[in-house]
């Protein structure tokens, strides 16, 4: 694969708690030269990135409910409104991982569609966070399918804060699940040219990683 079309594939991705403001604009500024799909950071970081990236062609993805996906629906929304408000055109949002372990699939279902609608109504997609490394396979399963019906954009593996990162395995199951028409994206330990391939070959249409000019100077190499 091309260097050129596996950084459009990748979200550059800086979410650490203590990262500064310099090391916001130099993630900005290598997505602008290596033209990664988006730059995905926390929350308070969305308008600096709009504004350091305007004309660039390179969206902000930001998290919503992140790392843990406990918040009320309502905080997610309100979340979700205000990162748009500020420029992002992506979010990343944290599934109640404990609903879903509880049975409560209306709930997910619900958590997820108020987000949905919250992002679709300004442009915006949503990615839905299933932390697959909290969940059976068959959990895994029921999640795909909730967020689809709840009208996100694409289900994603992993925070990269939980107790795994993405698996060809899991990739590969959400693929299954939700079929062709949906986005799947990998996130979580995937550090090499090799990892986002393995990760491709699976299904993964986007890759989430902080380690992105690395992968693909990969590429390039």
């Amino acid at each position: 694969m091309k260097a050129s079309e596996l950084a459009a594939m990748i979200d550059h991705t800086l979410l650490k708690p203590d990262a500064t403001r310099a090391q916001v604009e130099q993630l900005c500024q290598e997505a602008r030269a290596y033209r990664f799909a988006s730059v995905c950071v926390n929350p308070v970081h969305v308008k600096l990135c709009a504004q350091a990236l305007a004309g660039s062609g390179v969206p902000v993805c930001t998290v919503v409910g992140f790392p843990l996906g406990a918040n009320t629906t309502e905080v997610k929304v309100a979340e979700t409104l205000r990162a748009v408000w500020e420029g992002a055109m992506e979010a990343d949002m944290v599934i109640d991982v404990g609903a879903l372990k509880s049975g409560d699939a209306d709930a997910v279902r619900e958590d997820v569609a108020a987000v949905a609608r919250a992002c679709h109504a300004h442009g915006a997609i949503l990615k839905v966070i299933i932390e697959a490394a909290l969940l059976t396979d068959a959990e895994k399963e029921s999640a795909c399918r909730l967020a689809q019906a709840a009208g996100a954009d694409f289900v994603k593996t992993s925070t990269g804060f939980g107790p795994g990162g993405a698996t060809a395995a899991d990739v590969a199951l959400m693929r299954r699940v939700v079929g062709p028409e949906m986005g799947v994206k990998a996130a979580g330990g995937i550090r090499t040219y090799d990892d986002a391939l393995t990760m491709i070959a699976a299904g993964a249409t986007r890759i989430g990683a902080s380690s992105s000019v690395k992968i693909v100077e990969g590429a390039a190499g």
